[in-house]
């Protein structure tokens, strides 16, 4: 820790101070820090000392210690305003709002006190000479908090006609005061719009957009903008996490969680923040708190999730109903305390409503991992709806009779019709026959299991007199001995039924049906030979042909019969993909798939719509490729289950964004990472759409939401299961999203982490890639001695792979990383030098004029940065001559650099007037207004008849004409 021995390492100390975390700790050197002010015997350090300490209790959870320094600088600024400088003075005025916001947040502070705080304000802001326009807004705040809306809007009004002044807040802090306003009255749509230039970056500061992105999520919910609300909420919180004094702001993302069927998130939230529950510093905040979670745990208790453990206070396990009751009895306890020194039930009545709030949708996926509390289940109504009266079981006639209907009709949920026909044979007589059809359902869902069932039917129908049924479903057990792998036993099984379906069939002593049904399976049977063994294709199409010229025609309005047409041609299909003739069994694919959509029955159709897709994706044919698979979503409907629609997204992310449409790959992918998490598969299929999902986001520029589903992925993502490829490449894009983001360093450790894992392939290209970009993140960090040796590792890949123009612009980056380090201006001049004779010598064996080209702009390129490195790395004490001989060493890099850009022709015209202005610059330093002229007028004339629309040219023009306003005169 730092040592304070005087006012300039007190002032260090505190500035590092401020770049620590929110929290206690914080807060807890900054006392320590004043006390070593006080020690110094000099007042502006103690009025700097405990301007920082009021700064850090703000931006905590200790806002009600802000109270006592600010009173202290209040009186030392009354007996002695000399002591403060400018901006310390500046600062004092500043807090005052600070301390209008913070006594609303403590309900022991009496109403009257603050009414008297605020009218103190507004006479020390007259005598300042500062507008009323902090003072309005602040107003604004009392009146509004106390539910007096008369004067909320009378001050509103004020606040916005008052002029904007040096105390007003921030552009980005008044537009959410002013969108809460808006909400306030129920206009969403006004309040999003006020909120837009925060939301698109225009204005920022330390709280926003993080607090506006907070507030907007549950209007944006209200208005259907489901899509957006997402956005910000994965946005949002990446911004609200790391900062302790959010608590309210995090309060609305819990809710949010809440309102949209992500409970299991929101606990997830929670649990991130368990002193949220007990911190006392800013009641007001803690209020909201509590009752967001008071909303969570109503919405788990209607859930049936009533006893699930939850995070709550530390000391005793919680379960949701139990953490119900509390948070609600703590919240209204505040909200009472308020209440009854505002004298209004204001705020209680605000805080009831929003424990009484119901899901505003049913489930919105989010991309990140948060796995169902419960079955999904509808919106419950704001009211309880009345008890349905109880209604009679269905007859076992009708029970009967609908699951013969749905069998006929190859229903997707005949077998569960068949289940309720069981359930009731059990308490009912029935006859032989029915007991047979039971059996045969039965052991249809059964799968492998089904054999011994099947052979009961058989025997029921022979002895209910349905020979042809009995045969149909022996033939059904042979074919699930196939399935389980008895691939012989099934073979010599499937020739009796064989043999005596079709003398029967010649005999007209059973029907198509049931002789369709015999030849269907042993054709199945035979095609899990072709499969399995690949032997006896000849066999299978014979079998399949035979099926075909039975049913051929005769479907009409017999569903089944239609059904078995369609599969024998997919049968077709698979035996020419088999053969190697994938556009013909594309064609009988399509043709199974219209039999099956034509018939009404586009359920079965999905499977070959897939195969069409594969087959199609193989052959390059990427439109038919998508037509497929979004046919096959359009087919299954519903009745595909969750994994099946999550591949089926997946796979039409993956080809809608191969045609670079990222935002519709996105959405494909975050409904593919929806449906696998629902299948239970969220750490296997669901990783891999949360990796496609993130990569999708990165390339439309959402790096904080691509961010936050990307570090999610990689929770599962393992290399047994998706690869270490997959893993590196996640890894590669959270470091690209954290770069953007500002940070800088965990951005590095992601790139060395993958960088490590690239280490042990065979192609070393990726790994050199991502050293280069650890390299830069730390760089970027302020960590130059990691940085360097980052860059020579990187260095030695690149020049073991042979790429020497990253090995050249690594050398460059390692020699201005020099200047931060020890090596100085020495070693960096070394470096860059270097450089030049990597390129040189590159040019000498280059034989490929495009190579050329390439290594002659890098040599310009390097030339160019060895000239500003130069002229930038003299120090400031240096005399003349010192001075003189660096711009001179400069000059010399300069005009080598447009020599080299000059015979890069057009090419390199902007880079060579970019040099010679520079080389200019620096003739006017060196007191040569002739050569600098010279030089201003020879980009001028590079640029005659240039187009004046490009900004390149503009901007390079306006810069040679400044250059020759002082020579000229």
């Amino acid at each position: 820790m730092m040592e304070i021995a005087d006012f300039d390492s007190l002032r260090r100390a505190m500035a590092e101070n401020s770049e620590e975390p929110e929290g206690p700790a914080r807060n807890a050197r900054a006392e320590q820090l004043l006390l070593e002010a006080e020690r110094l015997n000099i007042p502006l350090a103690v009025i700097e000392a405990l301007g920082h300490q009021l700064k850090v209790y703000n931006y905590s959870s200790e806002k009600d210690k802000m109270f006592v320094p600010f009173a202290r600088l209040l009186r030392m600024w009354d007996e002695r305003p000399e002591d403060f400088d400018e901006y310390e003075a500046h600062s004092l005025h500043w807090v005052f709002k600070w301390m209008t916001a913070g006594m609303l947040d403590q309900p022991h502070i009496p109403l009257a006190s603050i009414e008297k705080w605020l009218g103190e304000m507004e006479h020390r802001y007259r005598l300042a000479g500062h507008s009323e326009r902090a003072v309005r807004s602040a107003e604004f705040s009392v009146a509004g908090h106390v539910g007096d809306l008369p004067r909320a809007e009378r001050a509103y009004a004020a606040w916005l006609a008052a002029d904007r002044d040096r105390m007003a807040d921030c552009h980005a802090c008044e537009l959410h005061g002013q969108g809460g306003w808006q909400l306030k009255n129920g206009r969403d749509e006004a309040a999003l719009e006020l909120w837009g230039p925060v939301l698109d970056g225009e204005y920022s500061c330390a709280h926003e957009p993080h607090t506006v992105l907070a507030s907007s999520l549950v209007p944006l919910l209200r208005l259907g903008r489901v899509d957006e609300a997402r956005a910000h909420h994965l946005r949002g919180f990446r911004l609200v996490r790391p900062m302790e004094s959010m608590r309210g702001a995090y309060a609305d993302h819990v809710e949010f969680c809440a309102l949209t069927g992500n409970e299991a998130r929101g606990l997830e939230l929670l649990a991130e923040r368990p002193a949220y529950f007990t911190d006392t510093g800013q009641p007001r905040s803690r209020m909201d708190f509590l009752a967001v979670v008071a909303l969570l745990m109503d919405r788990l208790t209607g859930l049936g999730l009533g006893g699930q453990r939850v995070p709550g206070p530390a000391g005793r396990a919680w379960t949701a109903g139990e953490l119900a009751g509390h948070a609600r009895a703590e919240a209204l306890e505040l909200a009472a305390r308020f209440d009854a020194r505002n004298g209004t039930s204001y705020v209680g009545d605000q805080l009831r409503e929003r424990m009484a709030q119901r899901p505003l949708v049913d489930r919105l996926p989010l991309g990140v991992r948060a796995p169902r509390t419960a079955p999904a289940v509808p919106v419950a109504p704001v009211a309880p709806a009345p008890a349905p009266e109880p209604s009679e079981q269905p007859s076992f006639p009708a029970l009967l009779a609908e699951a013969r209907r749905q069998s006929d009709t190859l229903r997707p949920h005949a077998l569960e019709a068949w289940a309720a026909v069981a359930r009731a044979a059990e308490e009912t007589e029935v006859d032989t026959y029915v007991r047979a059809e039971i059996a045969d359902h039965m052991a249809m869902g059964r799968g492998p299991e089904g054999v011994e069932l099947f052979e009961r039917a058989a025997e029921l129908y022979a002895e209910a007199g349905d020979e042809g049924e009995a045969i149909a479903a022996r033939a059904r057990a042979a074919y699930v001995r196939a399935l389980s792998g008895e691939l012989d036993e099934a073979l010599a099984a499937i020739d009796e039924p064989y043999d005596r379906i079709l003398a029967l069939y010649a005999d007209d002593a059973t029907g198509v049906r049931q002789s369709a049904s015999v030849l269907m399976s042993r054709a199945r049977i035979l095609m899990r030979r072709v499969h399995e063994r690949s032997a006896g294709a000849g066999d299978a199409e014979q079998a399949v042909r035979e099926l075909l010229a039975l049913v051929g025609g005769r479907g009409g309005s017999d569903l089944r019969l239609v059904s078995r047409a369609a599969e024998g041609r997919a049968m077709l299909a698979e035996l020419a993909e088999h053969a190697g003739d994938g556009e013909r069994a594309g064609e009988l694919f399509r043709q199974a798939t219209a039999q099956f959509v034509g018939a009404e029955l586009p359920w079965f159709a999905v499977e070959y719509e897939v195969r069409v897709a594969a087959l199609a994706h193989e052959q390059g044919d990427l439109a038919e490729a998508e037509r497929a698979l979004r046919a096959a979503l359009e087919h299954g409907g519903s009745y595909v289950e969750p994994v099946g629609r999550a591949q089926l997204h997946l796979q039409l992310a993956e080809v809608v964004g191969g045609r670079g449409a990222a935002e519709e790959a996105a959405e494909h992918a975050l409904e593919a990472a929806h449906w696998a998490d629902e299948a239970g598969q969220s750490g296997t299929l669901g990783a891999w759409a949360r990796h496609q999902l993130g990569g999708f986001l990165l390339r439309q520029g959402r790096f904080a939401e691509a961010a936050e589903v990307l570090e999610s992925a990689l929770a599962d993502l393992s290399a047994e299961t998706h690869g270490d490829g997959a893993v590196v490449q996640t890894q590669w894009w959270l470091g690209d999203c954290l770069s953007e983001l500002g940070e800088h360093h965990a951005a590095a450790e992601r790139r060395l982490q993958a960088a490590e894992i690239a280490r042990h392939w065979p192609e070393q290209h990726d790994h050199a890639t991502l050293a280069h970009l650890a390299a830069e993140s730390l760089g970027n960090a302020g960590l130059p001695a990691e940085a360097d040796r980052a860059y020579t590792r990187a260095g030695e890949l690149w020049r073991a792979v042979g790429n020497v123009h990253f090995l050249v612009r690594s050398l460059r980056a390692r020699a201005w990383l020099a200047l931060r380090t020890e090596a100085g201006a020495e070693g960096a001049r070394r470096l860059m030098a270097e450089a030049v004779r990597e390129c040189e010598a590159a040019l000498e064996t280059a034989g490929d004029p495009a190579a050329v080209e390439r290594l002659a702009g890098e040599l310009g390129h390097t030339h160019r940065q060895f000239g500003d490195l130069l002229a930038r790395s003299v120090p400031e004490d240096a005399d003349d001559p010192a001075i003189q001989e660096a711009f001179e060493a400069a000059l010399a890099q300069m005009t080598a650099a447009i020599s080299v850009f000059a015979g890069l022709g057009e090419d390199g015209l902007h880079s060579r007037t970019a040099a010679e202005l520079a080389a200019g610059w620096l003739e006017a330093d060196l007191s040569r207004p002739a050569a600098a002229t010279a030089r201003a007028r020879a980009v001028l004339d590079a640029y005659e008849g240039a187009d004046p629309a490009d900004e390149t040219v503009r901007a390079r023009r306006a810069e040679a004409r400044q250059l020759l306003e002082p020579t000229e005169e």
